[in-house]
């Protein structure tokens, strides 16, 4: 896995594109990652890539991915991505949030802070109740 080089400046973006060839192995090592699911002729997408990697640049201890999803059709189809771009963001292998949409800084920076105040034992159990009642996930 690789990081991507910011053309702007003498750092490195902690972005790593995702495929279904590293998608389960970047899940299951990291313990918190953010999925920008997007696509080249997708101007809000593309609007959105600045602040995704600013905001990635302020949190260096997360990981920043991005699926491209001409590129990574399959991967698209299995989180039945309809809209783009799409932000999923993953704790412990569980998925806690998605939703499409470009966020300003701001929302995504509290987005993060909120992601990370989760109880992720709470999180499991709840998830494994509405499983036990046949329910879908919360």
């Amino acid at each position: 896995m690789g990081r991507t080089i910011n053309q702007e400046g003498p750092y490195t973006v902690a972005t790593v594109e995702l495929t279904k060839e590293n998608f389960d192995q970047t899940i299951s090592e990291n313990p918190f990652v953010l999925i920008d699911f997007w696509a080249g002729w997708c101007r809000p997408c593309l609007q959105f890539a600045p602040v995704y990697d600013k905001v990635s640049e302020a949190n260096p201890d997360l990981v920043f991915a991005k699926v491209d999803t001409e590129a990574q059709q399959e991967l698209a189809a299995a989180f039945e991505i309809t809209s783009i771009p799409t932000l999923m963001i993953v704790r412990d292998q569980v998925a806690i949030f998605a939703q499409p949409g470009a966020l300003p800084e701001a929302a995504l920076t509290d987005l993060i802070g909120q992601a990370r105040g989760l109880d992720m034992d709470e999180v499991r159990a709840k998830i494994a109740a509405s499983q036990q009642n046949g329910t879908p996930e919360a």
